[in-house]
């Protein structure tokens, strides 16, 4: 069920006075176009959804609207992650009630737990809900890095049921095939690694690429499950310079400039996130016309 292409879509805005609105028709816009171009999931509100400047409000709104439209046609993998237990336990129940299909839960941010305490509340989390749960691993963003054996001991519970890798360690995929088994669903966080992670064992990715090109996106990932890997190489050519050009400075900055340049949504971000630079905009133009997006 959860496998493929799976964005983590962007949380379009709007200008409302000398402040930024959620623009929730934009964002039911991108649903829709996605699920059109072949997505095999979606991710509202992670980290590319700028969820540590919503407001809860907010950000039940963009899980509710993405359920709505999406209609179960595709999987929705709700962000339902924070750095305090209690938060996230809340963000669970509105993800169950609004009819979410699983969800995405970081590891928790800032505070640095230790091991044991990423067993005790993913452990929580797991108890407070029917969802399945997926961990996000990003030691980039949260510090904190679940161990290859954390990850194993969590995984023994029913609903903890995989896990998005963003470590940049592809040998980790083998490492946690081994120590989680085969059946633990391994997703791709870094869109430059999906190809050699799946040949690894993953099954899909949870991408920031494929909100810009979900068709291709969609289509590498089928080329791979199919153990096609020279087609999916050559698209990996295509996409490998938009996966560089949308990191080329702060995300989902560039992400957003990409979208408007298709025509897609508006580029507005929410401080502390700010405009790309003028580098990064030239990067991404070249990254869309050697993927032949634009």
């Amino acid at each position: 069920m959860f496998r493929g292409s799976m964005p983590a879509l962007v949380t379009p805005f709007k200008a409302d006075g000398p402040n930024l609105a959620v623009d929730l028709d934009a964002f039911a816009a991108h649903v829709e176009w996605q699920i059109g171009e072949g997505s095999h999931g979606l991710v509202p509100v992670g980290t590319t959804g700028e969820s540590p400047t919503l407001t809860h409000e907010e950000h039940y709104a963009v899980i509710t609207t993405c359920v709505e439209v999406t209609a179960r046609r595709v999987p929705v993998i709700a962000g339902c992650g924070s750095n305090d237990t209690r938060t996230a336990i809340a963000h669970l129940a509105h993800a169950q009630k609004v009819g979410a299909d699983a969800a995405l839960i970081v590891v928790p941010y800032y505070n640095k737990p230790s091991q044991a305490g990423l067993i005790a509340h993913f452990t929580a989390l797991h108890d407070a809900t029917t969802l399945p749960i997926i961990i996000y691993n990003i030691p980039g963003r949260s510090v904190a890095d679940m161990s290859v054996e954390t990850m194993a001991a969590l995984a023994k519970l029913p609903r903890i049921i995989g896990v998005k890798d963003a470590t940049g360690n592809i040998a980790r995929v083998a490492q946690q095939r081994l120590a989680c088994g085969a059946d633990f669903l391994q997703l791709s966080g870094n869109d430059d690694m999906a190809l050699g992670f799946n040949a690894q064992g993953g099954v899909g990715a949870i991408s920031v690429t494929a909100n810009v090109a979900p068709r291709l996106c969609a289509q590498m990932q089928e080329a791979t499950l199919k153990g096609d890997y020279a087609a999916a190489l050559a698209i990996n050519d295509r996409l490998q310079p938009l996966h560089a050009a949308l990191f080329s400075d702060t995300s989902p900055g560039p992400t957003k400039y990409a979208l408007s340049r298709l025509g897609r949504m508006a580029t507005h971000v929410r401080l502390p996130i700010s405009a790309p630079s003028d580098a990064a905009m030239a990067a991404v133009d070249a990254a869309l016309a050697h993927a032949g997006l634009v």
